[in-house]
């Protein structure tokens, strides 16, 4: 008994020894992004360290925290999608960093996946590719946000209900498209038994998505048989990169003609 006694107790000192130590070796660096112009506090901004992979993400109230063994002096790299990047120096290990990031215009330097299954610029792509970002579905007024796919060029719709539109290209569309592919984080998102996708019925909410990309044309080398027709890919959002609570209300107004019915509200309430 004095044996495990004497051993739980050495082991107590080197953990109280070691402990001490360790938190010597970490940095903790942290700070704040703005927008230069607004002054507004930037979410889901990347704040890596230069030349490696150590980092975070903005909250979403623009701060940021995290630790490393790196000893400083080092840079981060601060970056965003629509931002400017920018690097800053950090000297000393208690050092807050408070960083304004300038708006740029990124026509044409947008990151698509769909085309070659791998990250390129739309603009390198071989073949043609529509994009739809999370600040267009972040700011656009349809009912639903699969809807903003009816507005791409060479894109044709079939309208079954309020809430499920068929969307095609290269023609022979119906309510029921069995030649469009549409992929959900990489995952087929048929509805089982139908053997087509639904739209938007069966799949993310909108608060969960973070961009769309359409192939018009035929994709069945990288896709599979089904997109004759064409293949939508929907991409969620990182939970790692877009932390926190989010809460989105739509509303609107039914039947203001009254002819079938009276002239009803319509809301939709989304929580992430």
């Amino acid at each position: 008994m004095r044996r495990f006694y004497s051993k739980c107790l050495s082991v107590a000192l080197a953990s109280a020894i070691t402990i001490p130590v360790m938190a010597q070796q970490t940095t903790t660096v942290s700070g704040s992004v703005k927008n230069a112009s607004s002054k507004e506090a930037l979410s889901a901004v990347s704040v890596t360290i230069k030349g490696g992979t150590v980092g975070t993400f903005t909250d979403d109230k623009g701060n940021f925290r995290f630790t490393t063994v790196q000893k400083p002096p080092f840079t981060l790299v601060i970056s965003s999608v629509g931002y400017a990047s920018k690097e800053v120096a950090v000297k000393g290990s208690n050092d807050v960093v408070s960083v304004d990031l300038t708006p740029s215009f990124t026509l044409g330097d947008e990151v698509v996946v769909a085309a070659s299954r791998v990250p390129e610029r739309i603009l390198e792509s071989p073949v043609s590719i529509e994009r739809i970002s999370a600040a267009a579905i972040r700011n656009t007024p349809q009912l639903n946000y699969y809807d903003m796919l009816t507005n791409l060029k060479g894109v044709d719709v079939v309208t079954a209900s309020l809430t499920f539109r068929s969307v095609g290209t290269r023609g022979f569309n119906s309510s029921g498209n069995t030649r469009l592919n549409q992929i959900v984080d990489g995952m087929d998102n048929q509805a089982p038994g139908l053997n087509f996708a639904v739209g938007s019925v069966l799949g993310l909410s909108e608060l969960d998505v973070e961009n769309m990309e359409l192939l018009p044309g035929a994709s069945s080398a990288l896709y599979g048989p089904g997109g004759m027709n064409g293949t939508v890919l929907i991409n969620s959002k990182n939970p790692f990169k877009y932390q926190g609570l989010s809460f989105q209300i739509k509303q609107g107004v039914n039947h203001i003609d009254s002819k079938q019915r009276p002239t009803a509200p319509f809301y939709d309430w989304s929580l992430r």
